[in-house]
């Protein structure tokens, strides 16, 4: 084999490898590379340590690679947000547990009894978490029954509710009355929340000493009082002004005095019960519950067994199952109820003969008390 024969066939070799070695490196490149970043990349989602700079590959030469990847870098991008969304979700359906758990407790506690007076309250959201709030509040002689409702729904709402509760009870420690009270409430909130963020409330002053009664608005809604001798519901428009729509309004601020005799019965309530709708949804077709309805249930309310007057039992269950009646039963509750009953006994009152507030499952619609 002469010498030129040889060299033609080294540089054959040489050109064979070199091309063999070019293909690898390309293969390498624009094959493997992308795939083990892709292996990379699934492993790293599993781990829940992927970032988003790191979801990108490089062009390869196949254009149906390129099409198969760009699928795939999308896909990785949306799971890794469904990922995140679906851990955070869960953090915030952890802590709205924790915060229903906390309302719960505040709403299903045991009420303080008022000496002379019957009293009952219950609330119900109409999500996990609401805006309406109630208490019964002792002070020496004074005792403060109050029903508020915050403005919007669920988590606002309910951050309202908590600060008001606090500071209400607070300083009932300090004034004899409830428009000093909100007065000093209204003006350490109303520089720490929105403009948009309201409250309504209507509250009652029972002064067991003096037997009478008191009450102080702040833009809530009417409140009812039965008259016993009259055998007639009136009431009594609540007020123009809600908490946090002035910095100060100590001067608007007013207690009232309430003509409140034996027998007599207050109710207090939110707009969840006057506001409900009998239909599942607002089409424009709806009717409202509405004030007069809730009057003539609250004077048709039966009497105790026996008896010449109504309880705060009679009265609290009639409006459940008229409200509930009103509903069909089984419509979608659409804000937070709240109801208060207050019966000022007379001492013959008979507590024995009064009716059973336990009420048949087949009255009441899925805002079970």
């Amino acid at each position: 084999m002469n010498l030129e024969l040889k060299n033609k066939i080294f540089f054959l070799i040489i050109f064979i490898i070199s091309n063999f070695l070019i293909i690898v490196v390309l293969v390498d490149k624009f094959f493997n590379a992308p795939l083990k970043k892709l292996d990379y990349l699934i492993k790293n989602f599993y781990l829940w340590n992927l970032k988003d700079s790191e979801i990108k590959f490089s062009k390869t030469l196949n254009p149906h690679l390129n099409s198969a990847l760009k699928f795939i870098t999308q896909t990785l991008k949306t799971l890794k947000n469904i990922k995140s969304d679906f851990v955070h979700g869960k953090a915030i359906r952890w802590e709205v547990d924790i915060w229903r758990e906390i309302q719960w407790k505040m709403l299903t506690k045991k009420l303080i009894e008022v000496p002379e007076l019957n009293v009952i309250m219950k609330s119900k959201p109409a999500w996990e978490i609401g805006g309406d709030s109630y208490d019964i509040i002792k002070q020496e002689d004074n005792y403060f029954i109050y029903v508020g409702d915050a403005t919007w729904h669920w988590v606002w709402a309910w951050f309202i509710m908590i600060m008001v509760n606090a500071l209400i009870s607070w300083f009932s420690k300090i004034f004899k009355n409830w428009a000093n009270i909100l007065a000093k409430t209204n003006e350490i909130i109303k520089p720490r929340i929105k403009t948009n963020l309201l409250m309504t409330m209507l509250l009652v002053r029972w002064d067991y000493k003096s037997k009478r009664i008191f009450m102080t608005w702040a833009w809530h809604e009417y409140l009812m009082i039965y008259k016993y001798k009259l055998n007639k519901t009136f009431k009594i428009k609540s007020g123009w002004i809600a908490l946090w729509m002035m910095k100060d309004c100590s001067k608007i601020l007013k207690e009232k005095e309430i003509s409140f005799e034996e027998n007599d019965i207050i109710v207090l309530y939110s707009d969840g019960i006057t506001e409900a709708i009998n239909r599942p949804i607002k089409d424009w077709s709806e009717e409202m519950f509405w004030t007069d309805r809730l009057m003539d249930i609250i004077t048709n309310s039966p009497k105790i067994k026996n008896k010449s007057y109504k309880s705060a039992k009679s009265v609290f269950n009639n409006i459940t199952k008229e409200l509930s009646k009103f509903m069909w039963y089984n419509h979608v509750q659409l804000d937070d109820i709240t109801l208060g009953v207050i019966h000022y006994k007379s001492k013959n009152f008979d507590g024995t003969q009064d009716v059973d507030t336990n009420i048949n499952k087949r009255y009441i619609t899925e805002w079970n008390w």
